[in-house]
């Protein structure tokens, strides 16, 4: 074929066979169209009521040495700790926690708004059948999905906690540490020294009491 013949224009005969069809507006063949109606009411009662009581006595010394030589050739790196602890406690107390709870709670009915009137019952989820063309003519005639969704709902949360807690508690935690270290280096001399002497007494004479009383009335 030459370039002559690729340039021929459509006969008058070839034009008329051609058809087409118009689209329609823009707004008709939309793909989604979701209409959503939600009604909530929600009726919440936390009431939370919490006491702690604690005598505690901690001591945490602590003692530490570092040497270190890096890429450092000929040196000498030392660390030396010495620790000494001599740790008496003592508690002689009472650690009480009475933590009292008297709840009375309505929902009886209550719903967000103030209001008293029941919410409409749900109608449901649905798809439209009629957003489906019936004919291979129409299928851009309207959309193409059709989502309708009615909720209503109502909840009542109710959630009375009532705690106590006591403790009586010793901590000691003498902590020693030496550390050396020679990286990279040639005819070095790392030395870690550590030592450590701890006397520790502890003793506890108390009373640890937690109480929690509680008393709720709970209508929904």
């Amino acid at each position: 074929m030459s370039q002559d013949d690729a340039l021929q224009p459509l006969s008058p005969e070839e034009l008329a066979a051609e058809t087409g069809s118009a689209l329609p507006d823009k707004e008709v063949i939309s793909l989604l169209d979701l209409n959503a109606d939600l009604d909530l009411a929600l009726d919440a009662a936390a009431p939370i009521d919490l006491a702690v009581a604690a005598n505690a006595n901690v001591a945490a010394p602590i003692d530490a040495a570092v040497g270190a030589n890096v890429l450092s050739a000929g040196s000498t790196a030392q660390a030396l700790s010495d620790q000494g602890v001599i740790i008496d406690q003592g508690i002689t107390g009472e650690a009480v926690a009475h933590a009292p709870q008297h709840s009375a709670i309505d929902q009886s009915g209550d719903v967000a708004d103030g209001t008293d009137t029941a919410a409409p019952a749900p109608t449901g989820t649905g798809t439209d059948a009629g957003a489906v063309p019936s004919d291979a003519a129409g299928a851009l005639d309207g959309n193409l999905l059709n989502v309708d969704v009615d909720l209503a709902a109502d909840l009542n949360l109710a959630a009375p906690i009532d705690g106590a807690v006591a403790a009586n508690a010793n901590v000691a935690a003498p902590i020693d540490a030496s550390v050396a270290a020679n990286v990279g280096s040639i005819d070095s001399t790392a030395t870690a020294i550590s030592q450590q002497d701890a006397i520790i007494t502890q003793d506890i004479d108390a009373d640890a009491e937690a109480t929690a009383d509680q008393t709720s009335t709970i209508t929904q």
